[in-house]
């Protein structure tokens, strides 16, 4: 810490912290082999030499957006008739087994493609009845 200040005092430019891991992506690098060709930060970050943070920097930097990581569902490719005969067939249990997928995926995309599901049919809690015919208090 000593020398640092020392080394600023008399003039010399210093540099602070960690070294870089290797050189920082250009925003041509990043358009070609992140957007255009759609590959992974991990993978344009060991095609550059780099770390995927720095990579994160530069994405951040020249202003494009970073993609989500978030998997896409695999009912999206199947059409609302079909996803209705499959789950009319076999139940939502059923389809979700056979799609290899959640029944909670299958219920969200019921709803937000606005198809009914039958939901789950509750019981209406037995209220014990008093002598007179009302509930108990």
């Amino acid at each position: 810490m000593a020398r640092i200040k020392y080394q600023e005092a008399i003039g010399l430019i210093v540099g602070r912290g960690r070294p870089p891991a290797g050189p920082a992506p250009s925003k041509e690098d990043l358009v070609r082999l992140y957007i255009r060709e759609g590959r992974a930060v991990r993978d344009v970050a060991a095609d550059l030499g780099t770390t995927k943070d720095a990579v994160h920097r530069a994405l951040k930097r020249f202003g494009i957006d970073a993609r989500s990581n978030a998997a896409r569902s695999k009912l999206r490719t199947i059409a609302d008739r079909d996803l209705k005969a499959a789950i009319r067939a076999k139940g939502i249990r059923g389809t979700a087994r056979d799609m290899g997928v959640d029944e909670g995926t299958i219920r969200h995309q019921l709803k937000v493609r606005g198809i009914p599901s039958r939901g789950r049919r509750r019981r209406k809690a037995l209220i014990p009845q008093g002598e007179s015919g009302k509930g108990v208090a």
